[in-house]
């Protein structure tokens, strides 16, 4: 088939409404499809739409559905689809999840989240990810937690470097931030925090290279997010083998489960602030989280993803 992949984030983002594009088109095209990515499509000339969020992606999708209604069309619903704008923006989210003829989501809870209606139309896609080329070597003179991600917003971007100013004076902890401001009030903001606070590093944006030598060097990785429908960087964590301290929110619970014993209450300071500590001075406690990841990796693995997306398509 002639597929239309039409995501909200351009070619040079890196954001991860992009990465998930491309590596979809990666996956459609293995399977034998012809695949064009564009920020905006009618889909005239596809066969089929797949769509990367509901409310952004609204114009595209309405277009298609009204012109080709017989034509296979699918929406992934992104975590602000889910959990902010199916409340704000109410008319064109669930207008795009009624015109679907199938929905997407990246985690196993998003049920939950979601009128009753649609449950018949939801399709869980794991994400996946590559490992890491050789073993990981965390930093033996320092305790490095990196945070991964743009800087917003629903991520709760500076929560691990809040926490890291709690924690007392013979402490090594490091967080290492990778990750670009989605605002101007953000990246001031992270710099204002670097400059005071010495237990916190700001990167910035930086290639995929950089961020999985990170992985590599770190001990744990800080998921701090209030709001997630299921970030990449949590499968690319547990490809690493790489401990995962996360904010108790289902976009998280969905893809770590519910006996995972790495969460946090979202936006709780101290309480994240309690458990960098114990994952710095209990080892077996850090070697338990690892153990917990590693038993997930089947899940994000790429023989997974692509076996999902050939089952969807056969639908």
């Amino acid at each position: 088939m002639k597929i239309s992949l039409v995501t909200p984030a351009g070619r040079k983002s890196r954001a991860g409404n992009r990465t998930t594009a491309v590596r979809w088109a990666k996956i459609l095209r293995d399977l034998g499809h012809e695949v064009s990515i564009a920020e905006q499509d009618d889909g005239d000339d596809a066969d089929m739409m797949v769509a990367v969020h509901a409310w952004r992606s609204h114009q595209s999708i309405k277009t298609f559905s009204d012109n080709h209604p017989d034509r296979p069309l699918v929406v992934l619903l992104a975590g602000t689809d889910i959990y902010a704008f199916r409340h704000s923006h109410p008319k064109e989210t669930l207008d795009s999840m009624e015109r679907a003829t199938a929905l997407v989501c990246l985690h196993d809870l998003v049920h939950q989240a979601i009128p009753k209606k649609f449950a018949k139309k939801l399709n869980v896609i794991y994400q996946s990810a590559p490992p890491l080329p050789s073993p990981r070597q965390p930093s033996k003179r320092t305790f490095d937690i990196c945070v991964i991600g743009h800087l917003r917003d629903e991520k709760d971007s500076l929560r691990a470097a809040y926490a890291a100013r709690r924690v007392p004076p013979k402490s090594g902890l490091r967080v290492i931030h990778l990750g670009k401001a989605h605002t101007r009030e953000w990246a001031t903001a992270a710099k204002k925090e670097a400059k005071s606070n010495p237990r916190f590093i700001s990167l910035g944006e930086v290639p995929g290279w950089r961020v999985r030598r990170q992985m590599a060097t770190s001990h744990a990785m800080v998921m701090s997010s209030v709001m997630e429908g299921g970030a990449n960087v949590v499968s690319e964590a547990v490809a690493a083998g790489l401990p995962v301290i996360a904010s108790h929110i289902d976009g998280n619970v969905g893809l770590l489960g519910t006996d995972y014993e790495g969460y946090y209450p979202a936006e709780d300071t101290e309480a994240l602030a309690t458990l960098l500590l114990r994952a710095e001075n209990d080892p077996q406690f850090l070697k338990k989280l690892s153990r917990q990841i590693k038993k997930k990796q089947g899940l994000f693995s790429a023989k997974r993803e692509t076996t999902a997306w050939r089952a969807l398509l056969k639908k």
